[in-house]
């Protein structure tokens, strides 16, 4: 399991009975967690002294209950290979409780930032005059954006909300990005990569975090399970002869890293070499010393 155990201002507390317990900076957040099946003593002092909580509905959706807690804060993230943030090396992010349990940002997600900003300032090393290309599909409020322009890269940041490029932008400039190389476009991800291919742009390093279920502009249906190998094959495309790297993350319960591991090595090994890997993403928890999986990931190399 890859583990992101590195986080300073976040931290799972606790977890039971469907909820974990976390610590986003000073504040503490009960939310709903469908791989939480265990019911545990709430030990921990934090679930009767936390700033909100998010209460799911038997019909759907659900509501939070505040306590104290601002409208937007803040919380950081320092990298080994954040040469370009500022302060340097960490990532700034702003956070809000907004509809169906979310803050803005997946805190698991920092292993795989890691991961790919390694590479990225590897292979800068090496070779100081390379322009790395990146795009980040489905790229939601830019955490990968801004690890992989803080490493060093150019990235083409690719989300259909509006309002979720928006936050991406406030990040970057919170981060010391502002001025970074990085496009910011509103777009189906489908629509857009099949643009590319046509323009002949090409792409050191490629990112998805595809929904499990979502629709398309002109309502077109969305089901991971039907639609990642197709736009898989579609996105391979984009793909330079000596790209870097491929990540896939999936957060869809039952869909297991072999089966990511499988698309990689069907659709990009075979075409361009190199070696697929996959495994679950996770973060540890406090009160426990065990850890919570937080869906899987896909990752390939040349």
């Amino acid at each position: 399991m890859w583990i992101a155990d590195h986080w300073k201002d976040y931290e799972v507390l606790d977890t039971s009975s469907g909820e974990k317990l976390e610590r986003w900076g000073q504040y503490r957040l009960v939310r709903p967690d469908p791989q939480v099946i265990w019911n545990t003593p709430h030990d921990h002092l934090g679930w009767k002294q936390k700033n909100g909580h998010y209460h799911r509905s038997s019909k759907g959706g659900g509501e939070w209950e505040f306590r104290g807690l601002p409208e937007e804060w803040t919380i950081r993230y320092r990298g080994e290979h954040f040469p370009k943030a500022a302060p340097a090396g960490e990532l700034t992010f702003h956070l809000k409780p907004f509809s169906f349990k979310h803050t803005g940002l997946f805190p698991e997600q920092a292993v795989n930032w890691d991961w790919f900003s390694g590479i990225i300032c590897d292979t800068l090393k090496k070779e100081p005059g390379r322009q790395i290309k990146v795009l980040n599909l489905f790229a939601y409020t830019g955490g990968a954006t801004l690890a992989a322009a803080a490493a060093g890269a150019q990235v083409t940041h690719v989300d259909a909300a509006k309002g979720m490029v928006g936050w991406a932008k406030e990040n970057a400039a919170s981060s010391g990005l502002g001025d970074a190389p990085i496009r910011y476009l509103v777009d189906d991800c489908v629509k857009f990569v099949e643009r590319e291919i046509r323009r002949g742009n090409r792409y050191d390093g490629i990112i998805m975090d595809p929904p499990s279920y979502g629709r398309g502009p002109k309502g077109e249906i969305w089901k991971l399970e039907e639609s990642l190998f197709p736009f898989l094959q579609l996105t391979a495309n984009l793909l330079k002869e000596d790209s870097l790297f491929f990540l896939i993350n999936s957060y869809t319960t039952g869909l297991q890293p072999a089966v990511l591991s499988y698309l990689l090595n069907t659709v990009i090994v075979k075409e361009y070499g190199g070696h697929a890997e996959a495994d679950e993403i996770g973060l540890p928890v406090a009160e426990s010393g065990l850890i919570l999986p937080c869906g899987a990931a896909g990752r390939w190399t040349r």
